[in-house]
């Protein structure tokens, strides 16, 4: 089973849904899942720490500081303990302490110090959710990395009906089952990724270069969503100033040249994503001195680059079992990366209209449309480059789990 001896921190909110918290808590250890329970002083209103501990055969945290915890600290010690942290209801409130980085009781800085997976599960008015407050607090949790399981449409406890109730324990219990079960499978099959990113320098002489404006931010947050759902993963970047999390594989390259030869000798690998912007040119030889004013210019001749797409794509003896390409075009975005998905062997195109000028190359935002090689197409409006590598490694689990089936 997927939730045996995993480790749930459960962080009960203030809101009227505290009630199902029970609930959750009997099928978790139904699931023989360990679990740990943060009842936040509003959420004391709904459940008392007496029914919960009762039901948990163990202590309920509530304060900040606590005078027999032993030298402990609490909210590094629960957030090191847990495999993940579930926040049941997640308030109006709470997601606006949570954006602001507030960290004014347990619950709170636990969610600040905690170095796991974050879900949070809403409750609340349907008008309440729906507001632009609640909306941009929302989207700021989600650049953060929170994870959010529902809400649902339905009748609310104040007898209005629309977004804002919260999903069902046996719903967030399918939820994480299938997170376990996808993170599982990725870590006993030992499936392996490499992600290339970042643009490439091709220099002509020691201080002059052809190259072009990606910053690899989204290879790189492509990269550590990967790598948190189960995946190994290592990240092949090219020149950028992104400060490398330590929990991924990097190798550093500068051309397009050193980025094939690094790939090479990642192979064989499960999954390849290119998100790179190789340059298409580059200088046929390298003057050894720095070129000055008054030679001639015209003798600089440029060829065609190296294709790391195309030769994944075409490598019969390790073709990865899941290659995502990605596509720049100023025009005919659909047409155009469809026909390169097809051009290159791809599974997965992922096209990026580079025309506007608000997202995209060397922004922190983007906007991105998932091709599929059945012509199935998904759009990811304008968001953080975060959020659409969340959103872009959902869909790459997805179609690889699909295919590993149909092999099987």
């Amino acid at each position: 089973m997927s939730l045996q001896n995993k480790k749930i921190l459960l962080i009960i909110g203030g809101g009227i849904s505290a009630y199902k918290s029970l609930d959750l808590i009997r099928l978790l250890q139904r699931r023989k899942s360990s679990v740990k329970v943060v009842l936040t002083k509003s959420g004391k209103k709904f459940v008392t720490p007496l029914s919960v501990s009762s039901l948990l055969k163990n202590k309920v945290f509530e304060e900040m500081f606590e005078d027999n915890n032993k030298g402990k600290i609490d909210h590094i010690a629960l957030s090191r303990w847990a495999d993940l942290v579930l926040v049941l209801p997640a308030t109006a409130n709470f997601m606006s302490k949570l954006s602001r980085g507030s960290a004014d009781d347990l619950a709170s800085t636990i969610a600040l110090a905690s170095n796991r997976e974050i879900f949070l599960a809403p409750a609340m008015n349907v008008r309440m959710w729906l507001h632009k407050a609640t909306q941009k607090n929302l989207k700021s949790l989600v650049e953060y990395g929170y994870k959010f399981i529902g809400p649902m449409d339905g009748t609310m406890a104040c007898g209005e009906y629309g977004k804002g109730k919260m999903s069902s324990p046996r719903e967030i219990l399918s939820f994480l089952e299938r997170y376990f079960k996808n993170k599982n499978f990725f870590k006993r099959k030992k499936i392996n990724a490499i992600v290339t990113s970042g643009p490439t320098k091709e220099y002509i002489d020691p201080v002059r270069y052809i190259s072009n404006e990606s910053s690899g931010k989204q290879g790189y947050e492509i990269a550590l969503e990967l790598s948190r759902l189960g995946i190994k993963t290592t990240l092949v970047s090219g020149p950028t100033h992104i400060n490398y999390n330590k929990d991924i594989k990097i190798k550093k390259v500068v051309s397009g040249n050193q980025m094939l030869s690094a790939v090479k000798k990642s192979l064989p690998v499960d999954i390849a994503v290119c998100t790179a912007a190789v340059s298409d040119f580059k200088p046929s030889f390298v003057k050894k001195n720095k070129i000055k004013k008054n030679e001639n210019f015209d003798e600089i001749k440029i060829e065609k680059n190296v294709d790391i797409l195309s030769f994944l794509g075409q490598n019969n003896k390790f073709r990865p079992k899941l290659l995502v390409g990605f596509s720049a075009e100023t025009e005919n975005l659909i047409k155009n990366s469809t026909k390169k998905m097809e051009e290159k062997f791809c599974d997965i195109m992922v096209a990026n209209d580079i025309s506007k000028s608000d997202f995209g190359f060397n922004k922190d935002q983007n906007e991105v449309t998932i091709i599929d090689k059945n012509g199935k197409t998904e759009k990811i409006r304008k968001n953080s480059k975060k959020f659409v590598a969340s959103v872009i490694a959902r869909r790459i689990v997805e179609t690889f789990l699909s295919n590993e089936k149909t092999l099987n």
